[in-house]
């Protein structure tokens, strides 16, 4: 009998996928800046994904070149532009 369901956001590429497709979904502030809790509230309260899941994810995207996180850590930038960003 299996007690916990599987987490959809455990892998750092599934999580990382995901908050490219939030932040595409969120219009850009001043230089392209799309402050980070616009895509840290969706992905922790309305998916229900933890806090470990949101760091891996933004540091699988930004390993891959998806994203550029300010040394702040307070926005994010989408780096390629496009659909064919995350293409497999």
């Amino acid at each position: 009998m299996k007690l916990i369901s599987d987490r959809p956001y455990c892998d750092p590429e599934a999580a990382a996928r995901k908050l490219i497709d939030l932040a595409k979904g969120i219009e850009a502030v001043q230089d392209g800046r799309i402050h980070i809790e616009k895509i840290n509230a969706p992905f922790l309260f309305a998916l229900k994904a933890s806090g470990a899941e949101f760091g891996a994810g933004i540091k699988y995207a930004i390993e891959k070149g998806w994203i550029e996180l300010h040394e702040s850590g307070t926005y994010v930038r989408l780096l390629s532009p496009g659909d064919d960003l995350m293409s497999r």
